[in-house]
């Protein structure tokens, strides 16, 4: 299985890496906030740790859906965030164009689970040099990456990260086959971020907008490490039951480290 490089650590090494953050950006203070805490928690537990936050979630339920604050107001925060605490950093694109803006700011560039077959999306992202993260599908299966992954490295960049939340089972639910760590690192080659947070998401649940089982989230972020994920991912939140995007399954910023040590600690066990 490849590793990668970012900046003084590596992806898929020797140590747990996280991608954490708030699900859609609301503003610079809980951005700078979460990023903090974050970075604080990783650097006492030795995890590596990427903040991920998005400018624009274009992918929501409904139109009154919350998005975000934009590309141009967005990046400029992150790119504070960054220089500020010198942390790497993680978010979404969700058209060909937004790649080479995002990339003056980003370590590594997120392809949304839903857009994950657009076929210009993965040109451009993996035009700008950076790691790509390329969320999976819950319509496919962790097999069909392969194609999708050689997109990007058909198209001179290797740098691949290839993040699995489940597959679609029935109407509003995903179910998590742990198989997919084995298949994505062994058989494709490439580092397997799992998804905790959006791997309990209810799709529509709410109606007019998703819920989610957050107490589900340790026991499958658990298994993932367990099964041999190197990355893990969560979207925390300072105040989830108030926060404007995937509060219902989103981490609270004050009580995440506990799941983040048992998963670290995990993690020495079976690496």
């Amino acid at each position: 299985m490849k590793t990668i490089e970012l900046n003084n650590f590596e992806i898929a090494g020797d140590k747990l890496t996280i991608l954490a953050g708030p699900c859609a950006m609301e503003s610079e203070e809980i951005s700078l906030k979460t990023a903090k805490k974050l970075k604080e928690i990783c650097e006492r537990l030795d995890i590596n740790f990427v903040f991920k936050t998005s400018f624009d979630k274009a992918n929501r339920s409904s139109l009154d859906s919350y998005r975000g604050l934009g590309m141009e107001e967005g990046l400029e925060i992150l790119a504070r965030v960054k220089k500020e605490l010198n942390v790497p950093i993680v978010t979404d694109i969700h058209e060909s164009w937004q790649a080479e803006p995002t990339a003056k700011v980003a370590d590594i560039i997120q392809i949304p689970a839903f857009l994950c077959r657009q076929t210009d999306l993965l040109v451009a992202a993996a035009k700008t040099g950076k790691i790509v993260n390329i969320k999976k599908g819950q319509f496919l299966s962790p097999y069909q990456m392969k194609s999708i992954a050689k997109k990007v490295s058909d198209s001179g960049n290797d740098k691949i990260i290839i993040t699995d939340r489940g597959t679609s089972f029935g109407y509003n639910n995903l179910v998590v086959d742990m198989r997919s760590v084995a298949i994505t690192q062994e058989d494709l080659g490439y580092p397997m971020c799992f998804d905790a947070t959006h791997s309990v998401q209810i799709p529509g649940g709410h109606g007019g907008s998703s819920s989610g089982e957050r107490r589900f989230v340790e026991l499958l972020a658990k298994s993932a490490v367990a099964a041999g994920a190197k990355v893990l991912f969560f979207e925390i939140h300072p105040d989830p039951e108030h926060a404007l995007c995937d509060g219902d399954n989103m981490l609270p910023l004050d009580s995440c480290e506990k799941t983040f040590n048992i998963c670290n600690q995990i993690f020495k066990l079976v690496n």
